[in-house]
């Protein structure tokens, strides 16, 4: 080796053969750079997901297709609103539920990734159905399938932390956050002295009612009729509500201070360790009519944005609202639903066959069929009809937004009605125009062509 060396020393070949690695690999980084963040990606969008029965059994063109543009995106994020477990000893009824106690086998959640999603938000009204053993169990079904996960934990601060996944295109951050939640579902802080509380992420929010002078003096007859005394001032506390007197009634939302405090702090966290950062926020509170947000929902959507997220999504009134653009970022204020079995949940527990007095000895079914009476869910169209949304990026900043209508079988039986399948014709077109005109409302102009909804960013 040493003659070898000293012969291309004295030939001068040894600064060639020195230079030679390092332009080449000059020219490789330059053909080859870390491409994350750069050049084209999209990202999909769904609303909830209540899956209690297989996905991967269907073979209809309009439902294989929706999986196409699922599976086709970068990234594809949808809202988990069902609890995966076999009711093993640690998963109990809690006293109080988000309505259906949800529950599926935990094998449904390999379906979800099956279609192609990736990203799913835990904060929700059903997170804690099943207290805290439903929970942790759900974590594994979740985390064994290969779904990334956020929302929840085994305290505040992992509940409010951003989960990450990893694309060719750009490094995912997902926050998800529920203002709609039970007070004993909302995570505590960890002390030095004691424990975290296990539990989701909250975004809790203040109402006020603002009535006539003629509505707040008749509440302040009713007060003083129940001893409690007339008050004073333009405001009253009545039935743990606040009423402020004003020229019309309406309702006023606003933010918790402290919530939408940590919540931004941890969104700017995740922009500075992500190309790309989701928030999602489940939330039934409405405005005007259930198609509108409340107003808080609007601050909340600003201020994440305002501190770095670059997409906000809705989910929670199981309807569709408007589509607002905020600096260039898209904010979809309720995507409705993705999945919807919500009536094939095989038990429930006692306390929900006692809400419709029905005997001990009834059947899930007798449960369903009693809840259905009433019209509710079943009967309400919009309940069954969505959009998928697919954001197109290009060099990080959005190009397109494409709306996907789907139908979830409205009219169907029960056993039937809940996957979603490519809408077509005059539903896809009845569906969009619902959302051309929501969104219109909020400034968001939406061209329709094809079946397919359009929002242009350049």
């Amino acid at each position: 080796m040493r003659s070898l060396s000293r012969f291309l020393r004295s030939a001068g070949l040894i600064p060639v053969l020195v230079l030679l690695p390092f332009g080449l690999r000059a020219q490789e980084q330059e053909a080859m750079p870390h491409g994350e963040g750069r050049g084209e990606m999209t990202l999909a969008l769904a609303g909830d997901a209540i899956i209690t029965r297989r996905l991967s059994v269907y073979d209809e063109p309009e439902f294989l297709r929706l999986r196409e543009i699922i599976q086709g995106s970068t990234a594809a994020f949808v809202n988990l609103e069902i609890l995966f477990h076999d009711f093993e000893e640690d998963v109990i009824p809690a006293a109080t539920s988000g309505g259906t106690y949800m529950r599926a086998d935990p094998g449904m959640a390999k379906e979800l990734t099956w279609m192609g999603f990736d990203l799913v938000s835990r904060a929700n009204n059903h997170t804690m159905d099943y207290g805290v053993g439903g929970l942790r169990r759900t974590d594994r079904a979740v985390e064994v399938a290969g779904l990334v996960h956020a929302g929840t934990g085994e305290n505040l601060a992992f509940a409010r932390a951003p989960a990450y996944l990893e694309t060719p295109g750009a490094r995912v951050a997902l926050i998800s956050a529920a203002s709609t939640f039970a007070d004993p579902m909302r995570a505590g802080p960890q002390r030095k002295d004691l424990r975290g509380r296990p539990g989701l992420n909250p975004i809790r929010y203040r109402r006020t009612y603002q009535v006539t002078p003629e509505q707040m003096d008749a509440l302040r007859s009713f007060r003083e009729s129940m001893g409690w005394g007339r008050g004073s001032g333009d405001r009253l506390r009545l039935f743990g509500e606040t009423f402020q007197e004003g020229e019309s009634f309406r309702s006023v939302t606003v933010p918790h201070e402290g919530d939408l405090e940590e919540i931004v702090a941890s969104v700017a966290a995740a922009d500075r360790q992500a190309e790309l950062v989701i928030f999602a926020s489940h939330s039934h509170e409405r405005g005007e009519s259930n198609t509108e947000p409340a107003g808080f929902l609007r601050t909340l959507a600003h201020a994440v944005i305002d501190a770095g997220a670059d997409v906000f999504v809705g989910h929670g009134p199981h309807v569709l609202r408007g589509i607002e653009v905020y600096k260039g970022k898209p904010i979809f204020y309720s995507l409705g639903d993705f999945i919807f079995q919500n009536e094939t949940v095989p038990f429930q527990p006692a306390d929900n066959y006692q809400r419709y007095d029905l005997e001990p000895e009834a059947l899930v079914a007798d449960f369903y069929d009693a809840r259905q009476s009433g019209g509710g869910f079943p009967a309400n169209p919009l309940i069954w009809e969505s959009v998928v949304a697919q954001i197109r990026y290009l060099d990080g900043e959005v190009a397109e937004i494409q709306l996907h209508p789907i139908t979830l079988g409205h009219g169907l039986p029960r056993p039937r009605r809940g996957r979603p399948l490519l809408a077509r014709g005059e539903l896809a077109a009845k569906i969009l125009g619902d959302v051309q005109r929501l969104s219109e409302a909020m400034g968001t102009t939406v061209e329709i062509r094809d079946d397919v909804g359009v929002i242009r960013f350049r």
